[in-house]
Parts: structure tokens; sequence; C-alpha cells
């Protein structure tokens, strides 16, 4: 029996070059809200951070992160996949129209998540992270 078990991720933490671009991006094109808090052991600090769901991004400026922090935080290292409940090829025709450019041929292609088979497109943000937007089928 392992002596713990990992049951949900509740966040993450993207480091990034601009905050406010970074925030335009999740949550003109991806539905996210921004949120801006301060943490219980430093009340006077603000801090930013993208909502989803029941889950959170916490946002690092680059060279202003807080700790702790990853060993070695560098915007544009990450490969995210988001669930969407839009179906995926609407999802896909909108990012279009806003001007995005989307990987694979500009098309949806077939994956695997961690439940099975899904059906995504990939765009990149603002920091040239991979952003996979996809649909179980």
């Amino acid at each position: 029996m392992p002596p713990l078990t990992i049951s949900s991720l509740d966040h993450l933490v993207l480091t990034v070059r601009s905050i406010p671009a970074t925030i335009d991006f999740y949550t003109r094109h991806l539905g996210m809200k921004a949120e801006t808090f301060s943490p219980p052991s430093a009340p006077h600090t603000k801090r930013h951070a993208l909502l989803f769901g029941p889950h959170k991004i916490n946002l690092h400026e680059a060279g202003k992160e807080f700790e702790p922090k990853a060993q070695y935080p560098l915007p544009g290292s990450a490969d995210l996949c988001f669930l969407t409940e839009t179906p995926v090829a609407d999802a896909l025709e909108e990012v279009k129209r806003a001007g995005l450019e989307v990987l694979e041929g500009g098309k949806v292609v077939d994956r695997t998540g961690a439940r099975g088979r899904i059906r995504s497109f990939y765009v990149r943000d603002p920091d040239g992270n991979l952003v996979e937007i996809s649909n179980y089928h």
C-alpha cells in the first residue's frame, strides 16, 4: 500500500512574462475568470490567478516568482490540456475567428486523455505554452 494517494489536482502555477497578457489570453479566448488575491501568509501581497471549473492556475511573473517555487521556472515550458463543454469543432472555429494560429494543420485531431479518447486542437498562449483544447468522445 502506498503511503500517499493523490485524489485530484487543486492548482498549478504558470511562470509568465506578462501577467496582463496571460490574463487577457485565457479570459478572452478560453473563458477563464481572473482573480486577484492575497495569501494568508502575505496579506499585503497581490497575486493573480485564472479560475475555471473547480481549478485554478496561479500566475508568477518571470523574475518575480513567489517562494516556494519550481527550481527552474521558465515561461513557455508548459504543455496543458483543457477540457471544454463546447463541442470541440465549434471551439476550433471560435479561436480561428479570433485570429489564433491553430497547430496540427488547423484541424481537430484524435488523441488520448487521462480517461480515454479525446478530440483536440492546439494553440499557443502568449508565452508559447502549448494549449490543447479537448472533448472526450
